[in-house]
């Protein structure tokens, strides 16, 4: 239960920032570089080592490159909303429906390992926790200021909203009928699409190619968070 609370609480805060801070694109850039940060270590100080030690690990690589492949399919729908290119298209051009429906997917495949984690503040967890944090801030940003522009209903916007915030949730109910052994493929899925995801935002080129301090920052910041956790994880108090 408190997993399934935070990983709403993640999308509804997120979205709710982006309601009424979405204008300051510079906060919603310098929010998907922490999250970068955090999700890359994630996904290879976690993520992948599970993958790659369990018994079916040397075959694995496969579905790593499936992960980063479905992940580039899916931001045909959602034209990169995952990493803050909503800015580089015509909004009018990203149908509500489309956008829905590639965020679910997405959401959905990431909560499915979340069946068999054993802690319950798991880093695997916090990672999407922590990667759902800016994608909703943007979704929020997009969704209700389209809304005042346009004149609709907000209820298509809150839709979206609720499916996105219960994506992961439901992904973690079927993830319970599975078999356990199938944890390490799902979670190779999961890995291609946080590292196509991390990598995007990290090394993307910067405009005129100087030198962003700044970005450096934050992504030093993200990764010494992950390292925390990690260690915490891996060293826990008693």
């Amino acid at each position: 239960m408190i997993t399934v609370i935070l990983l709403i609480l993640s999308v509804v805060t997120g979205v709710f920032l982006g309601k009424h801070f979405g204008k300051k694109e510079k906060l919603a850039k310098n929010l998907l570089v922490l999250s970068a940060g955090f999700l890359i270590t994630i996904c290879l100080n976690e993520v992948f080592p599970q993958v790659y030690t369990s018994q079916a690990g040397s075959s694995l690589g496969i579905f790593v490159i499936a992960g980063v492949l479905l992940q580039m399919i899916l931001e045909a729908l959602t034209k990169g909303f995952e990493h803050g290119h909503f800015h580089h298209h015509s909004e009018h051009n990203i149908l509500p429906v489309a956008l829905m429906v590639g965020l679910f997917i997405h959401a959905f495949i990431e909560g499915i390992p979340l069946a068999n984690e054993k802690q319950q503040f798991s880093p695997y967890l916090l990672g999407i926790v922590f990667h759902n944090l800016p994608i909703s801030f943007i979704l929020g940003a997009f969704l209700f200021n389209r809304k005042k522009e346009s004149k609709t209903s907000p209820y298509p916007s809150l839709l979206i909203v609720a499916l996105f915030s219960l994506a992961s949730p439901m992904g973690m109910l079927l993830g319970n009928y599975f078999n356990p052994d199938l944890q390490p493929y799902f979670l190779a899925i999961v890995g291609g699409i946080f590292l196509h995801i991390s990598s995007v935002i990290i090394f993307e080129s910067n405009k005129n190619h100087n030198i962003d301090w700044v970005k450096i920052g934050l992504v030093i910041l993200g990764v010494s968070l992950a390292l925390i956790m990690h260690l915490f994880h891996a060293h826990p108090t008693h």
